[in-house]
């Protein structure tokens, strides 16, 4: 009998595994309400322009020991959506960071917002590490303070094309995988939001120094080039984030999200008993209630 109630407790707990393993609906898909962009008629090269090749709508680039390469759009945007569908590198690519962000860092140097989508680099026994961060009016610069967030994916990003995408609103950030809210990241107060007009970049670098855990690992040219792969590029006025109003999320997609932040979670600035909490105010209890 005992044999038999151990056999039931396992599988009781392998059916329960099962059921949070699988990836939920958010029931609301954003992607959809944005067109598809012609990249020549969105964007330009920005650096590495032998390292970048546009084979009807898909956009390679890649990076050797002599240079990566970047790409950025041809005008600003005050808020939007901003997505790509992207497809990794497999294998060796620690050292390397693969990215689609927003910045404003050639008009306002040393001064800048940014709102990043990256892609860590890894060993080859080890996963992509996604990275979103914020940084407001010169907090990337110097003395850098992020508001970074790291998960595992629920997938493997080099076996097929992937949608990854930015919602930016006057009142909140919206990060996006396959229409899934991997994070929000709320104005809770003015001076810690960004609202100048930013740039959407994307580029392949060489970022040994921290990328992979922390610079514990390099990059390795002997696994020379990397590639990244883009396509279906969406740029447009930004869609509701959800169906239930102009602001925040549905249930629905609330517990999508809460489903990847409870499975994949690698990193979130708020837990980090370390950071000084003056620093990031928007943490703390107080700030949650403004």
């Amino acid at each position: 009998m005992a044999v038999l109630d151990l056999l039931f407790f396992f599988s009781t707990i392998s059916i329960y595994l099962t059921i949070t393993a699988a990836k939920p609906s958010p029931g609301y898909y954003p992607s959809y309400k944005v067109p598809t962009i012609d990249f020549n008629k969105a964007f330009t090269n920005r650096w590495g322009a032998q390292h970048q090749t546009l084979n009807k709508s898909e956009l390679t680039i890649w990076l050797d020991r002599y240079t990566g390469s970047g790409f950025k759009s041809l005008t600003s945007y005050n808020s939007g959506y901003f997505g790509a569908n992207i497809k990794l590198h497999p294998g060796y690519t620690a050292g390397i960071i693969t990215s689609l962000y927003l910045s404003n860092n050639e008009a306002y140097p040393g001064k800048h917002d940014e709102i990043d989508i990256e892609f860590l680099g890894t060993t080859k026994d080890k996963p992509y590490v996604l990275q979103t961060n914020v940084f407001i009016r010169g907090s990337g610069d110097g003395n850098i303070i992020g508001r970074d967030n790291k998960i595992h994916l629920w997938f493997d990003p080099t076996k097929d094309f992937h949608h990854y995408a930015i919602l930016w609103n006057p009142r909140e950030i919206i990060f996006y995988v396959d229409d899934i809210p991997i994070r929000r990241y709320p104005k809770k107060i003015d001076s810690l939001f960004p609202a100048r007009p930013m740039w959407v970049y994307g580029s392949i670098w060489d970022a040994s120094s921290w990328a992979t855990e922390n610079g514990k690992y390099k990059a390795d040219y002997k696994y020379e080039p990397f590639y990244a792969r883009y396509k279906n590029f969406k740029i447009g006025n930004a869609p509701r984030g959800s169906p239930s109003g102009p602001v925040g999320l549905s249930r629905q997609q609330y517990s999508a999200m809460s489903w990847v932040q409870s499975n994949y979670l690698v990193y979130d600035y708020c837990h980090d008993k370390t950071r000084d909490r003056k620093q990031i105010p928007e943490c703390s209890k107080i700030s949650k209630l403004k």
